[in-house]
């Protein structure tokens, strides 16, 4: 796993109509929508926040950990509007033992429905498997979410199986979740 093409400096991730970048403060508004909206992480281990000061510090937040080297988080923006942000998408849990990342995404509900956390996703396994070198990639979904599992489904994950009451997600206690996975060799 080439963690220096994640950490040595933020990447920039592009497509013919969006990019993955940096979350900035003078995104603040919003990233406060995102994270305003209880219906975005109904089935997420996220608790909503509801105040603007709070999720500028979360911004902040972003920073800190990137800079720890422990998650990524990028921005989704349209090449055509570069400075409105679509939502957030994010690699975390790094581990290089066993070379596999997790990924998680969630957007301005807005732009639900658009593609968008399709083609997001694709960008994001096009530089985790061909930059850093990733073997596996996975991800976690409760079993209620439906939207989420299409959008893996469409980028060539499969679903290994349940987990029973096998996590606890803030907000919504000890809960299943489904894992999702795409190896290198299936890409």
């Amino acid at each position: 796993m080439n963690l220096e093409a994640v950490f040595e400096q933020f990447p920039i991730l592009t497509s013919e109509h969006f990019v993955l970048k940096k979350i900035e403060e003078l995104h603040l508004d919003e990233v406060f929508e995102i994270y305003n909206n209880d219906k975005v992480f109904e089935y997420c281990g996220i608790i909503p926040k509801h105040n603007k000061d709070t999720v500028k510090n979360m911004i902040g937040h972003f920073a800190r950990d990137y800079n720890k080297k422990s998650r990524v988080k990028w921005g989704i923006f349209s090449i055509a509007e570069p400075n409105r942000l679509l939502g957030i998408i994010e690699a975390v849990d790094f581990n290089q033992k066993v070379n596999v990342v997790t990924i998680g995404y969630f957007l301005v509900e807005a732009n639900w429905g658009q593609g968008i956390a399709t083609e997001a996703v694709k960008i994001l396994l096009d530089f985790l498997f061909m930059d850093v070198n990733v073997n596996r990639i996975q991800a976690e979904v409760m079993p209620q979410n439906e939207t989420s599992k299409k959008v893996l489904l469409k980028n060539g994950f499969i679903k290994e199986g349940a987990l029973r009451q096998a996590t606890l997600w803030a907000g919504k206690g000890i809960i299943d979740i489904e894992i999702y996975s795409i190896l290198k060799e299936d890409y």
